[in-house]
């Protein structure tokens, strides 16, 4: 073992995608919709959960809402 490497407790249970997880584990999908559009994050998640993550889909339903609301 390589004693000037530092021991970094937890890095060998770092996700095999190198994707690190969003702060909280909030979806980056949630974040991004709520940023685009005068959504939530309660309603960018809930629309996320009934229609998927394809967000030019999300996008579309998104400023649908907002011109019946």
């Amino acid at each position: 073992m390589n004693s000037k490497i530092p021991h970094r407790p937890g890095a060998g249970h770092a996700p095999p995608s190198g994707n690190l997880p969003t702060t909280g584990g909030e979806d980056p999908d949630v974040r991004f919709l709520a940023e685009n559009t005068d959504l939530s994050p309660k309603q960018a998640r809930e629309l996320i959960r009934e229609h998927g993550h394809d967000r030019d889909k999300l996008l579309k339903i998104a400023r649908t809402m907002k011109a019946e609301g």
